[in-house]
């Protein structure tokens, strides 16, 4: 059996679910999970459905089989193959927590992904990309080369087939210009704090503002820098009680898990854009 996913969109109005799931069966496709949502403001239909087809259906042959009601419905859609493993190109800088979590949820399986390269400006993660047998690029970045190094970026995925490119702590802005390219393709984590701790040490201004609350998001990247579409967030709690550094290190053990579970809904398939939001199907 192959394994796919179907996610569409399109105006809301009766007899979409049923007229959809009637070709699907028509297909001999067997649904294992099905889920959608209504946005009343926008009147927009979201839906996503992980089904098992016989092995000789493909994209093709489902997108062909459904095709009646997509054009019935004004339907936007796309179909992925489960047993394809995603690739993912990750960016990072001198921390290496995020980078590190994602690495080893890859490897005990519970995200189905493939790093096809890491990319840092500096040379803080070669050795970790060494003993992962993944490829490394060490690209300084400074204002001469920004845009050089961009290109390599966009040959870099072009070459390596990249679904994803992972900003795990990156601490460079991407140009509009490859944001507004790559956008819906490049995940980036920050602290929650923005817009109240811009700049350098946030967790320490947060410290001396005696903040209760601690947190991190991971949002698609847009020109508008750290106010893309969010795709997951996570807070905690913090006391007097704490020093800076344990704001710090609860505040990377948080960055690591939102940005993995980020990463894992956008590569299942499980996040819809809808303007300047998301619906994500966790």
């Amino acid at each position: 059996m192959r394994h796919l996913v179907l996610n569409l969109s399109c105006d809301d109005r009766p007899g979409i679910v049923a007229a959809l799931t009637t070709e699907l069966a028509a297909a001999g496709a067997n649904i294992e999970e099905s889920s959608q949502f209504w946005d009343r403001q926008t009147n927009q239909f979201f839906m996503r459905i992980a089904f098992s087809a016989p092995d000789g259906a493909t994209e093709a042959t489902i997108a062909k089989a459904t095709k009646p009601v997509v054009d019935r419905f004004g339907m936007r859609t796309w179909i992925s193959d489960r047993a394809m493993k995603p690739k993912l190109i990750v960016m990072v800088s001198k921390f290496d927590h995020a980078l590190l979590h994602l690495l080893y949820q890859i490897k005990v399986g519970w995200l189905d992904a493939e790093v096809a390269a890491i990319v840092s400006n500096h040379e803080d993660s070669r050795r970790t990309a060494e003993i992962e047998s993944i490829p490394f690029h060490h690209w300084p970045v400074d204002k001469a080369n920004k845009s050089d190094r961009e290109d390599q970026l966009l040959d870099l995925v072009r070459d390596t087939g990249a679904d994803l490119v992972i900003l795990a702590r990156y601490m460079q802005v991407l140009s509009d210009k490859l944001s507004t390219r790559l956008f819906g393709k490049v995940i980036n984590i920050h602290h929650s704090f923005l817009p109240s701790f811009k700049g350098a040490k946030p967790y320490h201004q947060a410290h001396e503002r005696g903040v209760k609350l601690i947190g991190a998001t991971a949002h698609y990247v847009t020109p508008d820098l750290d106010e893309g579409p969010i795709i997951e967030q996570e807070t905690n709690r913090v006391t007097h009680a704490m020093s800076a550094d344990d704001f710090v290190a609860q505040g990377r053990d948080i960055e690591s898990r939102v940005l993995a579970r980020a990463v894992k809904y956008h590569v299942e398939g499980r996040v819809m854009l809808s303007g300047h939001k998301t619906i994500v199907f966790s």
